[in-house]
């Protein structure tokens, strides 16, 4: 899930985009990608030397291409990053481009069979990567993954990641199309400094939620805020508590898109609580016309005390953020006794999606890069930059960790076996972002539809997705 300039990437978040389905309504389906393979390998450099050091046998000569998403976590880590390429490669060429529009950017190329070598493929113009994979358009990330590290030669790339990133990038066999950098947790954001100030500590219920909400109401605070203009960012928290509620088994039907999964009795009484946010008026009011850094800077004056976002966003709001605000992050508030998972638990996953086109010229150079940037000098110099961790496990050995970064390990920590991954953000993204997030969530949460309705808008959603033959179809396995 990087957070973005519409669409808190990451994260999230989080949680994924494309040439096809865009996530923005004013983009519509890419015309280059529809036609599958494409690409002239006439064009491709040629292979290097494989040597141990040059594992990829990366051509030492050839330009390097590269397009970032500069959203909430910036592009300084990337270029860093490609100085090191540099130093490893000094008679290449490094073309680096900075956006916050990735379709905009990339789609004429795309067409014209020119993409660049790495992509970092986030924000709201996010490239669907579902219909990427669906059309081939991606390399295999394998040959990364199975190469050394650059930090032990005796270790895989692959050994050195977290739990579950590799897996991640899997779509329907055993290629790997995405290698997500960043690692982000999702969750229920608050300043421990302002519960202090109401003498109240995280709420691990939801009857505790709805009287600390009230209580704060009376000093004038509201209890939540999200970016009403991107609503995408309420499953953040809204998910993990859907399966805190009624069991994993049940994000993984609604990903899965099978009949009547967002019937399930646990969506219904997760929706009705969300809900009950709104009918007491505990949602900071005109929160449904803010972004997300409008929400997030309320956020930060103290005007709500809570709201659902990814670990990136104490990088993204650092410059309205209190010195004294003791950023922290919890795994969503439990429903009652009955729920079928323990406190603690929460979404937390790879974010900040790389991909490499099938026909780019310098694939080899841009899994290298992305093999440098799991290095730990690269990790380590995004940690301290960004407050947000790497997909490489650990990492963090002798850093200094902010607040909100240092509760971000610490709940991830707690959640042990209880970390969900809903997929939907990542296989489905119009469904996701624009349908489920902005015409059902967002409505619900303004008071304009009831659970119910909006359960069964979600649902015909879903429905109308399963049954379009033009999108590919993913499931858990």
């Amino acid at each position: 899930m990087g957070s973005t300039s519409e669409f808190s990437r990451r994260d999230l978040i989080k949680r994924a985009a494309a040439i096809g389905l865009i996530s923005v309504p004013s983009i519509g389906v890419l015309s280059a990608c529809a036609s599958g393979d494409s690409g002239d390998d006439g064009n491709k450099a040629d292979k290097g030397k494989k040597t141990a050091k040059n594992p990829l046998a990366v051509n030492d000569s050839a330009p390097l291409d590269v397009v970032i998403f500069d959203g909430g976590l910036g592009d300084q880590y990337a270029k860093d990053a490609e100085a090191l390429y540099k130093r490893a490669f000094p008679k290449a060429s490094i073309k680096h481009t900075p956006t916050q529009k990735i379709q905009t950017t990339l789609q004429p190329r795309f067409n014209g069979g020119t993409p660049p070598d790495l992509i970092d493929n986030s924000g709201a113009e996010q490239m669907d990567m579902g219909t990427l994979v669906g059309k081939r358009q991606l390399a295999d990330f394998n040959a990364l993954l199975d190469a050394p590290s650059i930090d032990d030669p005796g270790k895989t790339v692959r050994d050195t990641l977290r739990p579950g990133v590799a897996e991640m990038g899997k779509f329907d066999g055993d290629e790997t199309w995405v290698l997500y950098y960043a690692y982000t947790v999702y969750g229920v954001w608050y300043s421990k400094t302002n519960l202090d100030k109401l003498d109240a500590a995280y709420p691990e219920t939801w009857d505790d939620m709805l009287a600390l909400c009230a209580k704060a109401k009376k000093k004038g605070i509201a209890g939540w805020t999200y970016p009403g203009k991107y609503p995408y960012y309420l499953p953040f928290s809204l998910y993990p508590f859907i399966a805190k509620i009624g069991g994993v088994e049940v994000l993984d039907n609604i990903d899965n898109l099978e009949p009547n999964a967002w019937k399930h009795p646990a969506v219904k009484a997760a929706f009705e609580a969300y809900y009950e946010l709104f009918k007491r008026g505990y949602i900071l009011q005109g929160t449904p016309g803010l972004t997300h850094i409008e929400s997030q800077t309320a956020w930060n004056e103290g005007k709500a005390l809570f709201i659902p976002n990814g670990s990136w966003v104490e990088n993204e709001s650092k410059k309205t953020t209190p010195k004294n605000f003791e950023m922290t992050v919890s795994a969503p508030s439990g429903l009652d006794s009955s729920d079928k998972l323990p406190f603690g638990t929460l979404w937390a996953s790879g974010s900040e999606p790389y991909i490499v086109p099938k026909a780019a010229k310098n694939a080899q150079g841009g899994m290298e890069l992305m093999r440098i940037m799991l290095g730990k000098q690269a990790s380590q110099n995004f940690i301290k930059q960004v407050s947000s961790l790497t997909s490489l496990n650990g990492g963090t050995e002798g850093l200094s960790l902010p607040p909100g970064l240092r509760s971000a390990q610490a709940a991830a920590a707690k959640a042990g076996k209880n970390i969900v991954n809903p997929r939907l953000q990542d296989w489905y993204v119009a469904l996701q972002k624009e349908k489920i997030g902005v015409s059902a969530l967002g409505e619900m949460m303004a008071g304009r539809m009831t659970p119910d309705e909006t359960i069964k808008k979600i649902q015909k959603f879903t429905d109308d997705t399963r049954k379009d033959d033009s999108v590919k179809k993913y499931k858990h396995r």
